[in-house]
């Protein structure tokens, strides 16, 4: 009595190879062309998708091969995102009803199910993830390998006539201006990619500061930044011009606002090279009124990029804030613009007082003249905006009166405290962390 041997594995792959036919190993090449052509353009539509022109543009100034190809793709992606897309349904699609086909001829009955485990394993894994994973751990290299042959199949006549129609489609779907409009990055994604690049160190945090400020420049206004009317060094048109070379010169400042009956009344601005000329000249007693220059006027409202822009153009460094009454409301000068940008710029003459410092209690204290933004920014908290711009400001807001020294408010998980007061203004706030409760599924 003879036992029938279990089949080996290569019997089993010559009983595979014997129910072939011809035409089906012409499917089978077809097949494997076809998973080749949809593994591509997976990498492909991960690559391009992934690419934009902030990071594509140096790619093409360095001279990389098919960075000027991948440029050109970027500017458009709309052109083609859904070409590639269709091109990849397509392969896809053929290739798994071939594979159907040849399982059906060798296997049979069970055609179907070794065609449906082919197609996950094999389609899935080869002709979407493996590429798809390469393509996001290395984004440089696949969007450059990729575009010489995207930008060669978009050069296809039917393909160009099929993506326009496409984007047609896409557009009359889509609510609104469809793939054609719209900013590709954003502002708060250009901020995130530049703390990424600071933290895997390509730039310095010196280099993060200065992206910062830069972007949040173009939304500040003049009165984020001016000197307020309590701060400014003002001299009456009627003051003679050595005492107004002494206030000069205790001050610092090379150029002072001239006002005729009050602040609100300013009739023009003086320079100390005018006033040190004069003094030469042999006329220190008369009034400095004669030696006015023409003084700019702008709403405290104004954005500093514009207001810095015409400083350049008209060629003033000087300018009176005035508020929504026509009355003063502060000063801004050329030196608080560029500080905006590039932070503090303490000269000779500057008494320079910090805006935090650490207390050892764990508290901070800030000038009341420091701004929200800032304050947040160093506490990592969100200190209510308003009206009010600065510490000083939210305190006097929250408590609705002139604080007496010591006296303070709690917000967001802090105490603000106002340390000192001179008149009927904040001058120093203290800012203490609150203690938070227990939690009593802790105690």
């Amino acid at each position: 009595m003879s036992t029938a041997s279990p089949a080996s594995p290569a019997s089993a792959v010559l009983a595979v190879t014997h129910a072939l036919r011809s035409s089906d190993v012409i499917l089978i090449v077809i097949i494997v062309l076809l998973l080749s052509a949809s593994a591509v353009l997976a990498l492909s539509e991960t690559s391009l998708t992934r690419m934009n022109r902030v990071r594509a543009r140096p790619l093409a100034d360095e001279g990389r091969r098919g960075a000027h190809a991948l440029l050109k793709l970027v500017e458009h992606p709309e052109r083609f995102l859904n070409p590639i897309l269709l091109l990849t349904l397509l392969c896809q699609l053929v290739a798994a009803t071939l594979i159907a086909i040849v399982a059906d001829h060798v296997f049979g009955a069970l055609g179907v199910v070794v065609a449906t485990a082919f197609e996950v394993v094999v389609v899935f894994v080869l002709g979407e993830a493996a590429p798809k994973t390469w393509a996001m751990q290395h984004p440089d290299r696949a969007a450059l390998l990729a575009a010489p042959f995207v930008a060669a199949v978009m050069r296809f006549p039917p393909l160009r006539g099929l993506s326009s129609a496409l984007i047609g489609l896409s557009n009359l779907v889509l609510p609104g201006r469809g793939l054609r409009q719209g900013p590709f990055i954003s502002e708060r994604e250009f901020l995130a990619m530049a703390d990424v690049a600071a933290e895997e160190e390509v730039i310095e945090s010196e280099e993060l500061t200065l992206i910062r400020s830069i972007i949040t420049f173009g939304d500040t206004i003049v009165r984020a930044v001016m000197v307020p009317r309590p701060d400014m060094v003002a001299v009456a048109a009627a003051d003679a011009v050595g005492a107004v070379i002494e206030r000069a010169i205790a001050a610092g400042y090379s150029r002072i606002p001239v006002y005729e009956s009050s602040i609100d009344d300013v009739a023009g601005i003086v320079f100390t090279k005018d006033l040190m000329r004069a003094a030469r000249d042999g006329h220190g007693d008369e009034p400095v009124r004669s030696l006015l220059r023409q003084a700019h006027f702008v709403p405290e409202t104004k954005r500093v990029a514009e207001l810095m822009r015409e400083m350049q153009k008209d060629k003033f460094h000087i300018a009176i804030a005035i508020d929504e009454y026509g009355g003063t409301a502060g000063l801004v000068t050329l030196e608080d613009l560029i500080e905006e940008l590039v932070g503090e710029i303490v000269d000779e003459f500057d008494v320079e007082e910090p805006l935090v410092e650490p207390l050892p209690d764990g508290g901070l204290r800030v000038n009341a003249r420091m701004s929200i933004g800032e304050l947040n920014e160093v506490l990592h908290a969100e200190l209510p905006m308003g009206d009010w711009d600065t510490v000083g400001g939210l305190v006097l807001n929250l408590l609705g009166h002139i604080p007496s020294e010591g006296e303070g408010v709690d917000v967001d998980g802090h105490r603000l405290s106002a340390e000192k007061v001179q008149g009927r203004r904040i001058g120093r706030v203290r800012v203490l962390p609150l203690a938070r409760p227990a939690r009593p599924d802790l105690v």
